[in-house]
């Protein structure tokens, strides 16, 4: 099956078996069109197999210490920190790459952790003892909740207002809406306007993606000169949105098949 097909099969599962190691490396592949998803994910099995046992302390130790996963702090937005598999190489990453590492090699030992959607800083969330928190970005860092709110304002500065609620778990969809957004965010600030297409493609696909991420896509398409698609993706939005902006977005549609001429 090809990986766009893969990935929008998988995100249409009902959350809980949606497999977020697999999830993520498709989305790598559309960057990185030589990666290998099962050899992939045979070196997700050996960090799980190499760990000294199933327990939360000795997986952070084995990453982040003795291993050396960490924060890639010379280049944070460069697009291989959030690709798994280039995490997994370099053992450089962001927050929420890192926290998919944790979690899918925590999964294969028995260890649950959930993902934290913390604003401006993911991080992970022991299942058994909700108020353990590891930061996988600074080394593995163990946390409690005035510490996370403590790194909250860090990033945010001390009048930002910080929630509980911050801390609450994110499932898959969650983890991966968050991944492709941190995506678009790079490939914006890049200009690279072929590369948006993709990560704005995948977007439609999660479940309760709006009309607006159809828009977003259509006119990355229409940027590339893929008038065709472009036109289908706005076509597409204008039957959802109707009215006044349906009927505009039509009439962009009709437009771009115009060029076609």
């Amino acid at each position: 099956m090809e990986i766009t097909e893969r990935f929008a099969e998988l995100v249409a599962r009902p959350e809980s078996e949606i497999p977020l190691d697999e999830v993520a490396l498709l989305i790598a592949a559309h960057g990185r069109p030589d990666l290998e998803l099962a050899v992939e994910l045979e070196r997700l099995d050996a960090l799980a197999a190499t760990c000294p046992a199933p327990t939360l302390d000795a997986l952070v130790v084995h990453l982040f210490v003795e291993l050396g996963f960490a924060g890639d702090r010379r280049d944070y937005y460069d697009p291989r920190n959030s690709y798994l598999d280039q995490v997994l190489t370099r053992r450089r990453g962001i927050p929420i790459t890192l926290s998919v590492l944790a979690m899918t090699v925590g999964r294969r030992l028995g260890v649950p952790l959930a993902g934290v959607g913390m604003p401006g800083h993911f991080l992970v969330r022991d299942r058994v003892d909700p108020e353990i928190f590891v930061d996988p970005y600074h080394g593995g860092a163990v946390l409690d909740r005035g510490a996370c709110a403590a790194l909250f304002h860090r990033v945010h500065g001390s009048d930002a207002s910080f929630e509980e609620a911050f801390l609450d778990p994110v499932g898959t969809l969650g983890v991966t809406a968050r991944m492709l957004a941190n995506l678009r965010n790079v490939f914006v600030s890049r200009g690279d306007r072929v590369a948006l297409t993709w990560v704005l493609l995948l977007r439609t696909f999660l479940p309760g993606s709006p009309a607006e991420d159809q828009v977003d896509l259509a006119a990355a398409l229409a940027s590339v000169g893929r008038f065709d698609d472009a036109a289908f993706e706005y076509e597409g939005a204008a039957r959802r949105l109707g009215g006044t902006l349906g009927q505009e977005y039509g009439r962009s549609a009709s437009r771009l098949r115009a060029r076609l001429n």
